[in-house]
Protein backbone atom coordinates (compact mmCIF):
# COMPACT_ATOMS: atom_id res chain seq x y z
CA UNK A 1 0.00 0.00 0.00
CA UNK A 2 1.32 3.43 -0.90
CA UNK A 3 2.13 5.90 1.87
CA UNK A 4 -0.51 8.33 0.60
CA UNK A 5 -3.17 5.63 0.46
CA UNK A 6 -2.36 4.49 3.99
CA UNK A 7 -2.50 8.10 5.21
CA UNK A 8 -5.91 8.75 3.69
CA UNK A 9 -7.43 5.47 4.87
CA UNK A 10 -6.15 5.97 8.39
CA UNK A 11 -7.22 9.62 8.53
CA UNK A 12 -10.67 8.91 7.05
CA UNK A 13 -11.13 6.01 9.46
CA UNK A 14 -10.47 8.23 12.45
CA UNK A 15 -12.43 11.23 11.13
CA UNK A 16 -15.49 9.50 9.66
CA UNK A 17 -15.31 6.03 11.19
CA UNK A 18 -14.52 6.91 14.81
CA UNK A 19 -15.96 10.43 14.35
CA UNK A 20 -12.98 11.81 16.23
CA UNK A 21 -12.51 15.59 15.79
CA UNK A 22 -9.02 15.38 17.32
CA UNK A 23 -7.89 13.41 14.25
CA UNK A 24 -7.78 16.79 12.48
CA UNK A 25 -4.72 17.66 14.60
CA UNK A 26 -2.94 14.45 13.58
CA UNK A 27 -3.79 14.26 9.90
CA UNK A 28 -4.81 17.64 8.46
CA UNK A 29 -2.36 20.35 7.41
CA UNK A 30 -2.89 23.91 8.74
CA UNK A 31 -3.41 25.23 5.21
CA UNK A 32 -6.03 22.59 4.27
CA UNK A 33 -7.81 23.63 1.05
CA UNK A 34 -11.44 22.61 0.74
CA UNK A 35 -13.40 22.25 -2.53
CA UNK A 36 -16.49 20.48 -1.18
CA UNK A 37 -19.85 22.21 -1.40
CA UNK A 38 -20.62 20.94 2.11
CA UNK A 39 -17.99 22.58 4.29
CA UNK A 40 -15.94 25.75 4.55
CA UNK A 41 -12.20 26.06 4.03
CA UNK A 42 -9.54 25.03 6.54
CA UNK A 43 -9.04 22.40 9.26
CA UNK A 44 -11.35 24.02 11.81
CA UNK A 45 -14.34 23.75 9.49
CA UNK A 46 -13.56 20.06 9.01
CA UNK A 47 -13.28 19.66 12.78
CA UNK A 48 -16.73 21.21 13.15
CA UNK A 49 -18.18 18.88 10.50
CA UNK A 50 -16.81 15.79 12.22
CA UNK A 51 -17.96 16.97 15.65
CA UNK A 52 -21.50 17.44 14.32
CA UNK A 53 -21.83 13.99 12.70
CA UNK A 54 -24.95 12.24 14.04
CA UNK A 55 -24.92 8.95 15.93
CA UNK A 56 -26.22 7.01 12.93
CA UNK A 57 -23.55 8.31 10.57
CA UNK A 58 -21.28 5.78 8.86
CA UNK A 59 -19.19 5.47 5.71
CA UNK A 60 -19.27 2.32 3.58
CA UNK A 61 -16.16 2.20 1.41
CA UNK A 62 -16.15 0.50 -1.99
CA UNK A 63 -12.74 1.20 -3.58
CA UNK A 64 -9.58 3.23 -3.18
CA UNK A 65 -7.28 4.49 -5.96
CA UNK A 66 -3.89 6.06 -5.26
CA UNK A 67 -1.91 8.02 -7.84
CA UNK A 68 1.13 9.88 -6.54
CA UNK A 69 -0.02 12.38 -3.94
CA UNK A 70 -3.72 11.95 -4.87
CA UNK A 71 -5.99 9.32 -3.33
CA UNK A 72 -9.59 8.78 -4.45
CA UNK A 73 -12.24 7.08 -2.32
CA UNK A 74 -15.48 5.68 -3.73
CA UNK A 75 -18.22 4.76 -1.29
CA UNK A 76 -21.50 5.59 0.41
CA UNK A 77 -22.26 7.95 3.28
CA UNK A 78 -25.13 7.00 5.56
CA UNK A 79 -26.55 9.62 7.91
CA UNK A 80 -25.46 12.86 6.23
CA UNK A 81 -29.13 13.39 5.36
CA UNK A 82 -32.38 11.44 5.06
CA UNK A 83 -31.01 9.33 2.19
CA UNK A 84 -27.64 7.61 1.70
CA UNK A 85 -25.25 9.46 -0.60
CA UNK A 86 -22.85 7.82 -3.06
CA UNK A 87 -19.62 9.78 -3.18
CA UNK A 88 -16.22 10.24 -4.71
CA UNK A 89 -13.69 11.94 -2.44
CA UNK A 90 -10.23 12.97 -3.65
CA UNK A 91 -7.51 13.96 -1.19
CA UNK A 92 -4.05 15.40 -1.83
CA UNK A 93 -1.40 14.36 0.66
CA UNK A 94 1.79 16.35 1.31
CA UNK A 95 5.30 15.06 1.95
CA UNK A 96 4.71 15.14 5.70
CA UNK A 97 1.81 12.69 5.41
CA UNK A 98 -0.94 15.24 5.98
CA UNK A 99 -4.12 15.96 4.07
CA UNK A 100 -3.71 19.29 2.30
CA UNK A 101 -6.60 19.42 -0.20
CA UNK A 102 -9.99 17.77 -0.79
CA UNK A 103 -12.52 17.53 -3.60
CA UNK A 104 -15.78 15.57 -3.67
CA UNK A 105 -19.06 14.90 -5.42
CA UNK A 106 -22.15 13.23 -3.95
CA UNK A 107 -25.42 11.92 -5.33
CA UNK A 108 -28.40 10.11 -3.76
CA UNK A 109 -28.31 6.32 -3.62
CA UNK A 110 -30.81 4.76 -6.05
CA UNK A 111 -32.22 1.38 -5.02
CA UNK A 112 -33.77 0.36 -8.36
CA UNK A 113 -31.23 0.84 -11.18
CA UNK A 114 -31.60 0.22 -14.90
CA UNK A 115 -28.80 -2.36 -14.98
CA UNK A 116 -29.64 -4.07 -11.69
CA UNK A 117 -26.15 -3.13 -10.46
CA UNK A 118 -25.67 -0.79 -7.54
CA UNK A 119 -23.78 2.48 -7.82
CA UNK A 120 -20.79 1.01 -5.97
CA UNK A 121 -20.72 -2.79 -6.40
CA UNK A 122 -18.34 -4.70 -8.70
CA UNK A 123 -14.57 -5.33 -8.67
CA UNK A 124 -12.54 -3.24 -6.24
CA UNK A 125 -9.06 -4.75 -5.94
CA UNK A 126 -6.11 -3.44 -7.94
CA UNK A 127 -4.93 -6.59 -9.72
CA UNK A 128 -2.93 -5.17 -12.65
CA UNK A 129 -0.68 -2.39 -11.32
CA UNK A 130 1.60 -2.64 -14.34
CA UNK A 131 -1.17 -1.41 -16.65
CA UNK A 132 -1.60 1.97 -14.93
CA UNK A 133 0.02 4.22 -17.52
CA UNK A 134 -1.46 2.43 -20.54
CA UNK A 135 -4.93 2.65 -19.00
CA UNK A 136 -4.43 6.30 -18.06
CA UNK A 137 -3.52 7.09 -21.66
CA UNK A 138 -6.48 5.14 -23.05
CA UNK A 139 -9.05 6.86 -20.84
CA UNK A 140 -7.49 10.31 -21.31
CA UNK A 141 -7.67 9.89 -25.09
CA UNK A 142 -11.25 8.61 -24.80
CA UNK A 143 -12.12 11.73 -22.81
CA UNK A 144 -10.45 14.02 -25.33
CA UNK A 145 -11.94 12.47 -28.46
CA UNK A 146 -15.34 11.19 -27.29
CA UNK A 147 -16.45 12.99 -24.14
CA UNK A 148 -15.12 16.43 -25.05
CA UNK A 149 -14.74 16.04 -28.81
CA UNK A 150 -18.11 14.32 -29.25
CA UNK A 151 -16.78 11.85 -31.83
CA UNK A 152 -18.89 8.79 -31.00
CA UNK A 153 -17.81 7.09 -34.25
CA UNK A 154 -14.63 6.00 -32.44
CA UNK A 155 -16.43 4.84 -29.26
CA UNK A 156 -15.63 1.17 -29.84
CA UNK A 157 -11.92 1.98 -30.06
CA UNK A 158 -12.14 2.58 -26.32
CA UNK A 159 -15.21 0.78 -24.95
CA UNK A 160 -15.70 -2.97 -25.21
CA UNK A 161 -18.55 -4.14 -27.42
CA UNK A 162 -18.72 -7.42 -25.49
CA UNK A 163 -18.66 -6.36 -21.83
CA UNK A 164 -19.66 -2.96 -20.53
CA UNK A 165 -21.03 -3.13 -16.99
CA UNK A 166 -22.90 0.03 -16.12
CA UNK A 167 -23.43 1.49 -12.63
CA UNK A 168 -25.05 4.79 -13.59
CA UNK A 169 -28.54 4.17 -12.15
CA UNK A 170 -30.36 5.30 -15.30
CA UNK A 171 -28.35 3.33 -17.88
CA UNK A 172 -28.53 -0.38 -18.65
CA UNK A 173 -25.48 -2.51 -19.40
CA UNK A 174 -23.74 -2.36 -22.77
CA UNK A 175 -23.28 0.34 -25.35
CA UNK A 176 -26.93 0.04 -26.35
CA UNK A 177 -27.94 0.70 -22.75
CA UNK A 178 -25.78 3.80 -22.64
CA UNK A 179 -27.14 5.00 -26.00
CA UNK A 180 -30.75 4.60 -24.86
CA UNK A 181 -30.03 6.49 -21.63
CA UNK A 182 -28.25 9.30 -23.50
CA UNK A 183 -31.22 9.65 -25.87
CA UNK A 184 -33.61 9.79 -22.94
CA UNK A 185 -31.49 12.44 -21.21
CA UNK A 186 -31.32 14.50 -24.39
CA UNK A 187 -35.12 14.39 -24.67
CA UNK A 188 -35.21 15.91 -21.17
CA UNK A 189 -32.80 18.68 -22.22
CA UNK A 190 -29.87 17.04 -20.41
CA UNK A 191 -27.17 16.52 -23.01
CA UNK A 192 -23.85 15.11 -21.80
CA UNK A 193 -21.48 18.03 -22.31
CA UNK A 194 -17.89 17.70 -21.12
CA UNK A 195 -15.83 20.89 -21.28
CA UNK A 196 -12.69 20.33 -19.20
CA UNK A 197 -11.03 17.28 -17.64
CA UNK A 198 -9.39 18.50 -14.43
CA UNK A 199 -7.90 15.24 -13.13
CA UNK A 200 -7.02 11.79 -14.44
CA UNK A 201 -6.32 9.54 -11.44
CA UNK A 202 -5.15 6.05 -12.31
CA UNK A 203 -4.06 2.90 -10.52
CA UNK A 204 -3.96 -0.46 -12.25
CA UNK A 205 -7.17 -1.17 -14.12
CA UNK A 206 -9.04 1.79 -12.59
CA UNK A 207 -9.05 5.34 -13.97
CA UNK A 208 -11.04 8.20 -12.44
CA UNK A 209 -11.85 11.36 -14.41
CA UNK A 210 -12.86 14.55 -12.64
CA UNK A 211 -14.46 16.79 -15.25
CA UNK A 212 -16.43 19.99 -15.61
CA UNK A 213 -19.35 20.35 -17.95
CA UNK A 214 -23.11 20.56 -18.31
CA UNK A 215 -25.99 18.13 -17.86
CA UNK A 216 -28.89 20.50 -18.31
CA UNK A 217 -27.16 22.64 -15.68
CA UNK A 218 -23.44 23.12 -14.86
CA UNK A 219 -22.14 19.93 -13.23
CA UNK A 220 -19.09 18.14 -11.92
CA UNK A 221 -18.61 14.73 -13.53
CA UNK A 222 -16.75 12.01 -11.67
CA UNK A 223 -16.40 8.99 -13.97
CA UNK A 224 -14.61 5.84 -12.81
CA UNK A 225 -13.66 3.33 -15.51
CA UNK A 226 -12.29 -0.19 -15.27
CA UNK A 227 -10.12 -1.24 -18.19
CA UNK A 228 -9.40 -4.81 -19.31
CA UNK A 229 -7.39 -5.88 -22.36
CA UNK A 230 -7.18 -2.34 -23.70
CA UNK A 231 -10.90 -1.54 -23.53
CA UNK A 232 -13.21 0.07 -20.98
CA UNK A 233 -15.40 -2.68 -19.52
CA UNK A 234 -17.08 -1.02 -16.52
CA UNK A 235 -18.25 2.43 -15.44
CA UNK A 236 -19.33 4.10 -12.20
CA UNK A 237 -20.15 7.78 -11.85
CA UNK A 238 -21.46 10.71 -9.85
CA UNK A 239 -22.94 13.72 -11.62
CA UNK A 240 -23.25 16.61 -9.17
CA UNK A 241 -24.77 20.03 -9.96
CA UNK A 242 -22.48 22.99 -9.38
CA UNK A 243 -24.13 25.11 -6.65
CA UNK A 244 -24.62 28.81 -7.16
CA UNK A 245 -22.67 29.54 -3.99
CA UNK A 246 -19.95 27.68 -2.09
CA UNK A 247 -18.87 28.03 1.55
CA UNK A 248 -15.37 28.98 0.37
CA UNK A 249 -13.64 30.72 -2.56
CA UNK A 250 -11.77 27.69 -3.94
CA UNK A 251 -14.28 26.40 -6.52
CA UNK A 252 -15.30 22.76 -6.96
CA UNK A 253 -12.29 21.89 -9.12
Amino acid sequence: MSTAKNTVLTAAGELFGKKDPSAVDRWVAPGYIQHSALVADGPEALRGLVAALPDGFRYEGARVIADGDLVALHGTYHGFGPDPLVAFDVFRVDGDGRLVEHWDALTPLVADTASGRSQTDGPADITEPGTTEANRALVAEFARKVLIGGDYSVLTDYVSTETYHQHNPEAADGLDGFGAAAANWAAQGKNLVYKTVHKVIAEGEFVLLQSEGEFGVPVAYYDLFRVADGRIVEHWDVIAPVPAELPHANGLF
